[in-house]
Order: C-alpha cells, then structure tokens, then sequence
C-alpha cells in the first residue's frame, strides 16, 4: 500500500495514535482521580447551588486542589465545605466562604490583588487563577514558609508572598485593585486603607469575636463607603490582635445571640448573629415565641441546611449548658448517610481549636408540631469554646426552630 510505503505519513499516523493514546490516559487519569470528582461535586451540588455565580470563580474552585493544602490526615475531608485546622491556631477556610469572598470583590484579569492569609495559601491559590498578580501576607511564620513552597512548587507564579503583619499590608506594591483579609480583625486596619487604589474594593470580616460579619468597601473619594454582606465566623489575626480587642467574649457565661431570629438589620432575610446559612428562610409568622421564627428545607439527600453561631466557654469553669429551643419538623428523613439527620449539635473546641467533645440535642424524622426541647449538655474540661449548629444537617424536609437558648450550669 502507497499509504504505508510513505515514511511521512506513517510518522504521522504513529503520531496521532501515540496522541491518541496519551490523551485517552490522562482523561481517564482524570476521571479516576477521585479528588478531581468530589471537587467538581463540591461546586455542582455546594458552591453553584448556593450562590456563586462567578464562572471565572467556580473555574477556579474546579481546578486548585484544595487537599494539597490541608494536613496529610485531612486530605480525606478537603472537600467538604468545612474549615480544617492546619495548625498554630490557624484554619483553613471552607470553599464556599473562598469562593464567596472571591465573587466579592469581582475579580478582573488585570487586578492586582492584596491577601492577608492564615497560613495554607489556598486563598491565593484561587485568586491566583482569576487575576494578573496576587501579593499574600501570611501571619504564621512556619506555616507563611510552607505556604510559599507550596504556591511554587504548584506553579502558582503570579504568586508574591511574605511573612508578616498582614494589617500593615504591603506598601512596596500598592496601590491594589481589590484586597481580600480572610481573618477578623476588630475594625478596618488604616495601612489596607491607604493602599486601596481609587474605585478598589475590599472584603473583611469584622466585629467582635464570635460575631462578626462581612463588610465590603469600595473606595471613594479617599474614603470608604461601606455594604453589609452576611454573617460569619473567623479566627483572629494573631494572639496579640486577640488581647487588644476592647470587646472580648466572657466564658464563663456562654449565651446565643439572637436566638429567636427577630433581628435582621440590613432587611437581606438572613438572621443577624447566625452564619454559614444554608437552604434557610425567616418565616414571619405562626412562630411559638416572638413574631419570627427559622425555616429549613431541603428535597436533595446530603446537601446542607443548617445555621451555625459560635460562643465562647470555658470548660473549667462551666460543667453543664442548659439547651432549650422549639422545634417542629415535616416529612424528615435521613440523608445519605446515618448522620445526616434534623438535630441540634454543639462542638466543643480547645485553644487549639481541636475538637474535644461534641453534643447532640435531638435527632428527628418523621412530622410533629412545634414542642420544646430542653437538655443539659456536659461541657469538655478543656473546652475553649463552641459552635451551634442546628438544621436538617444533609436530611431532608421542613424544620422550624426557635428561640434557642444557651446557658451555663456550674
């Protein structure tokens, strides 16, 4: 055959098949791969199905493999939408919270972005994808150190970073198109100020310590005008950041803040003082106590719907909480898994923020009207503080609950 005779053409034709061959392997590496499929499940069924709109964002979310920069032990976990400790006090944040800060500040090819970071550079890692030029400040120095090793050794090169105090920014390389802190201070720190380019944008959790809230400022006119975004929950710039708060959490008298879900400031129908809220609605009326009450609803077996609030504790000094809240529930059953189920849970914490202890107040299915629940809770010895976490938790459903009520009992 002429076709076989011509040695151009069978270089060719090995060419392709080898091509061929090569491009099969990796899409079947890629399929197999199975952190590469609960990532794209994390954004199909967690991130787009909740809000983020961005497609640059959730391109982003799809590709940076986010269990290269968690603990080894944790790698199993590093796709659910939940923060991980990675050590010195520091967490890495949930995915939804990274993609939602990014979605944010609108993020631009040509950006020049701020990150004050907590150590795992995951954050910079995403904005790394989306923008021309990302400037990270890590707070922890062993953890900065290992976070820079890992942007480069990842191929994060638009990537500049350093370890240091990041309230002070980074005046060599300012002024900045959108700056991202990913840790609460108590207000906006002055020096991120004056580094905001004109027009630019800037994302920061604020308030007190276990109350805080996302704030986004656009710069104008030198000054900043400020939208309230939605509750959260972030740990402190550094211990010293810690001490200077002029309003610290008192843990031996741990309380819920709106708990009866009455207050909601900015009219956006999330209740103030909750974060994490998922699939949740305040409904106006029928409530059991007060004019308001929290709705959750989910039809989608493992898909959250839940609301969290942190609060401090000290374990050495309170032995009990006293829990009580109205529940009702429709048409409950369980999720995917034996967990995933309506309740009320408390998760204990030490200084490190390791878990040490978790309740469970309650675990429903079934349809029942409203009724109260109350239960005393065994606090951890070396409990430092806790979340509260309450919803269908991957059930499916309706739940109502109100008026939660937290108290210590020494």
């Amino acid at each position: 055959m002429r076709f076989a005779n011509s040695p151009k053409v069978f270089r060719l034709f090995l060419l392709f098949i080898v091509s061929s061959a090569c491009i099969g392997s990796a899409a079947a590496a890629q399929d197999s791969d199975p952190f590469r499929r609960q990532r794209l499940r994390l954004v199909k069924q967690i991130l787009a199905a909740d809000g983020i709109e961005n497609e640059a964002v959730l391109a982003a979310m799809r590709k940076v493999p986010r269990h290269l920069f968690v603990r080894k032990v944790d790698q199993k976990q590093a796709y659910f939408d939940q923060s991980l400790p990675i050590g010195f006090k520091q967490t890495i944040s949930p995915p939804y919270i990274v993609a939602y800060m990014t979605q944010s500040i609108d993020p631009q090819p040509s950006d020049r972005v701020l990150e004050i970071g907590t150590g795992s550079g995951y954050q910079a890692a995403i904005l790394s994808e989306i923008v021309g030029q990302v400037f990270t400040i890590e707070i922890v120095e062993s953890l900065g150190k290992s976070a820079a090793r890992r942007l480069k050794r990842l191929g994060y090169d638009n990537v500049k970073s350093k370890v240091g105090d990041g309230y002070q920014g980074w005046a060599e390389h300012a002024p900045f198109d959108k700056i991202i802190v990913t840790c609460s201070p108590e207000n906006v720190p002055k020096p991120l100020v004056d580094q905001l380019r004109e027009g630019g944008k800037m994302i920061i959790p604020l308030g007190e310590r276990h109350q805080q809230v996302f704030y986004l400022f656009e710069k104008q006119d030198g000054e900043l005008v400020k939208q309230q975004l939605i509750s959260t929950l972030f740990v402190p710039m550094t211990g010293r950041a810690e001490d200077q708060r002029k309003v610290k959490p008192d843990a031996s008298r741990p309380t819920v803040i709106n708990g009866g879900f009455e207050i909601d400031a900015n009219d956006d129908e999330r209740a103030d003082g909750w974060h994490y809220q998922r699939q949740n609605r305040i409904v106006v009326r029928g409530a059991p106590q007060g004019e308001r009450y929290m709705q959750f609803e989910n039809e989608t077996p493992g898909r959250g719907a839940q609301v969290l609030q942190g609060f401090a504790v000290d374990g050495k000094a309170v032995r009990f909480l006293d829990v009580r809240f109205w529940v009702r529930l429709t048409d409950g059953r369980r999720g995917l898994r034996r967990q995933e189920q309506a309740a009320l849970y408390v998760h204990f914490y030490d200084k490190s923020r390791k878990v040490v202890g978790d309740a469970i107040v309650g675990q429903w299915s079934g349809t029942f009207g409203w009724q109260q629940v109350t239960k005393k809770v065994k606090v951890p010895r070396h409990a430092n503080e806790a979340v509260l976490r309450v919803g269908l938790n991957g059930g499916v459903g309706t739940l109502g609950v109100d008026d939660i009520r937290v108290s210590p009992d020494k």
